[in-house]
Parts: structure tokens; sequence; C-alpha cells
């Protein structure tokens, strides 16, 4: 059975090499989200599901009142000694869906790789009481994939994915897919089920490259990666090593972002 959704948890055990590990976002998606609301001084945010706020700095370097909700104990450690310093800055640990939040006060809410940790039925509905009248929603993610420029590493990959990671979740081989615009148009959409209108979507691309040992460091971050049984996942992240190794000693990996924005009506 495929139970990789109930291992948001997972995180918090791996937090200072979360922290080291995960990358953030790309100025332009930024940049779209600015241009889509204003978020100056006045403004007051919320982000849900920051983990040691990879995609912190840019909005609250906006002047912002900047609320971050984190559930993990350890991420949001980090994530307090990191922007601290930031008078308007506070963190909660706490799961959103859990929060009593003041409704119909914020005018941006912000979720980065997170949101889709929440039931759909309690997270939208929720961002919608707690925005203002004409404030905006921005979801937005990483979607990594191995490379193609080296088809024969990615090839051993995805047979080790078979064999370790397919096989432990009962996953059938070849299901996983490259995230498409089509998803991002699809995940776009849903706020119009709650209320929302002038729904968007944008896609932004991006290369990182590591070497085998950072890569191993990287998969150890992946939640449904952390929750595999120790021995399985020793011998299946040293098979990963390996391959690398012996095909020049560096992977190539693609990122997708794609950034969904939706308005609570005026």
């Amino acid at each position: 059975m495929d139970n990789r959704n109930e291992l948001g948890g997972t995180f918090d055990t791996e937090s200072v090499l979360y922290d080291k590990m995960r990358p953030g976002y790309v100025e332009g998606l930024y940049q779209t989200i600015f241009d889509y609301i204003n978020i100056d001084e006045n403004s007051r945010v919320i982000e849900v599901g920051s983990g040691t706020g990879q995609a912190t700095g840019p909005v609250l370097k906006k002047g912002c009142e900047l609320t971050a909700v984190e559930y993990g104990e350890n991420l949001s450690r980090i994530l307090k000694e990191k922007f601290g310093s930031y008078e308007r800055f506070s963190a909660i640990t706490s799961r959103f869906e859990d929060l009593e939040l003041e409704e119909n006060a914020y005018d941006l809410i912000f979720s980065a790789t997170a949101f889709h940790w929440i039931p759909e039925e309690t997270g939208y509905p929720k961002v919608f009481s707690l925005l203002k009248p004409g404030g905006a929603f921005a979801r937005f993610a990483n979607r990594p994939h191995n490379s193609k420029r080296d088809p024969d590493l990615a090839h051993e990959i995805d047979a080790l994915y078979d064999f370790y990671y397919n096989d432990y979740y009962d996953i059938m081989p070849g299901t996983k897919k490259r995230f498409t615009e089509d998803k991002a148009n699809e995940i776009a959409m849903i706020p119009s089920k709650y209320g929302f209108t002038d729904m968007q979507y944008h896609l932004f691309y991006r290369e990182r490259v590591f070497d085998a040992d950072e890569y191993i460091k990287l998969l150890g971050t992946y939640s449904d990666h952390i929750a595999i049984a120790e021995p399985i996942r020793n011998e299946f992240f040293a098979k990963i090593a390996k391959a690398i190794n012996e095909h020049g000693g560096s992977i190539t990996i693609s990122d997708t972002l794609d950034l969904e924005l939706a308005r609570k009506p005026l």
C-alpha cells in the first residue's frame, strides 16, 4: 500500500541536514508573487509549513509582518534562529489546520512545498477565511527529477528505484511521471472550488549538480526516503552513490518549480 502521504513528520528527524541541503526558490517566482499582490511594510503575511525557512527570506525582506507556521519542533527552532533578528517575524510551532488565527486579516498566505500535507477540504477554506478580501494565496513547490543528460545513469537509478523504493511502497514500476504543465493547471484550479478567483499558474526551471555524497545527503531529507527501513535505505543509497561514481562522479537534477496563485474576492 502506498502510504507516503502519512510521512510529513519525518522531516523533523533530519532538521539540520534539511536546512543544509534543501534548496530555495528562484527570484522570478517571488517577483511573480509580488506582481500579483503588493507586499510592503503594511502587509500581514502567513507562511504555511516553513521548514527551516527555504522560502521565508525574500518575503520577509519586503518589510511585512510575517507569521511562520511550522509543525516540526526542530525545524521551528532553526527557523527562529535564522530569522529571529527581524522584529516583525514570529514563528509558531503548530499544525496550520490546528491553529486559531485572526480571520479576514492577512494580505498574503503562501506555502512552499508543504501545502500538499494538508487535506484540501481543510486547507483551502482555512486560507480563504484568514485572507482579507482581495488577499492572495500562493502555493509553490520544487519538483526535482533526474536529468536525462546521462541516460545510462538515469536508467540505472530508475532500476534501483524500481527494486528498492517502488517495491517497498508497493508502487507499480514506471508510474512516476515528470511534473507537467497540465498538473500545474490542475492544482491552480483547485481554489475555485472554495470561493477563490483569478487563478494562475507559472512554471520555472533550473538545474542543480551534486556529487555522490551530496546527492545522498539530499535524498536523506525526503520524508518517503527517510521512512524506508534503515537496512534497505542504506543499501539503496549506497548503490545510488556507486552508480553516480561509476558515471563520472556527479548527477544533474532538473527542477520544475510550479507556482499557483489565487485571490479572495473583494
